[in-house]
């Protein structure tokens, strides 16, 4: 019997750490914008990217075999005192393309694209979309990241889980939490950080970074268990608060409130008139 309720211990704990992956990818702020629109009873699927790793120009491709359907997107960096700049969309094949203009790791860009034919039109999106550019991250950094955050999640819910059946694996279950927790999000989520966008960490009290905060209030609440799981192998208050803790941060959506490059900033006022006084002097 024993060994049955440990099997269905574990299989509640992976699948709640799949699902709140999941969850956690589908609702972030880099996550692709999806959706559908109809323009004169044809429906035109689209898939808007909101990340991009290039050294190029971000490409934005929306599927419209019909050649009668052209489109313009309009632009700008955020957050900025930018005007918006307008362009056309370039047909290669049966897709249309935009180009957003590369930014520096860190830099976003807003923009709305606008499909039309010669009776009417229709904005792919109500709001304009946002996407953030960074840099490349080798794979020896992205998968032991990845891999170990999701073993934090496994074990963090094994471990709420056994000790809220007063388990005798309590302290083993807690400590490895802590352990991966620390590996994957507080060594290998920096050192993502910095090869992404240039920082080891923008978290408080550096910034705002909201996926640096829920790291370190997950490894606080995490270490006050594993204290008391060192002083006590059954006690379980602080282990089921850690883990339903650390389920609600896996909620939360990845990368919001990112790292960003605020365009508002004189320095990059000036760039911008600089280069507007170059288009005209030309």
């Amino acid at each position: 019997m024993k060994v049955y309720m440990n099997i269905i211990f574990w299989f509640i704990a992976i699948v709640i750490t799949i699902l709140s992956f999941i969850y956690q990818r589908a609702t972030g702020p880099t996550y692709p914008a999806r959706g559908s629109v109809e323009l004169n009873g044809r429906d035109i699927n689209f898939r808007l990217i909101r990340s991009y790793d290039g050294a190029d120009d971000a490409p934005v491709m929306v599927e419209v075999p019909d050649e009668n359907i052209k489109g313009t997107f309009r632009y700008k960096r955020y957050p900025s005192y930018d005007n918006w700049s307008v362009d056309t969309l370039l047909r290669k094949g049966d897709t249309l393309v935009a180009f957003i203009p590369h930014q520096p790791a860190a830099g976003k860009v807003k923009y709305l694209i606008t499909l039309h034919d010669s009776d009417s039109s229709v904005k792919l999106t109500d709001e304009p979309v946002i996407i953030r550019f960074r840099d490349p991250v080798p794979t020896w950094a992205i998968v032991p990241h990845v891999m170990l955050m999701f073993l934090a999640m496994v074990f963090s819910t094994r471990a709420g889980i056994e000790a809220i059946a007063k388990g005798s694996g309590i302290r083993l279950f807690t400590y490895v939490s802590l352990i991966t927790l620390i590996f994957g999000g507080l060594i290998f989520g920096p050192i993502m950080q910095k090869f992404a966008f240039g920082e080891y960490w923008t978290g408080w009290p550096l910034g705002t970074d909201l996926t640096d905060n829920k790291t370190a209030i997950a490894f606080i609440f995490w270490v006050i268990a594993a204290i008391a799981a060192w002083k006590n192998p059954k006690h379980r208050t602080w282990v089921i608060l850690a883990a339903i803790v650390t389920l609600i941060i896996y909620l939360v959506p990845h990368s919001l409130l990112g790292s960003e490059i605020d365009f508002t900033q004189e320095e990059y006022i000036r760039e911008s008139l600089n280069k507007a006084g170059n288009i005209l002097s030309d």
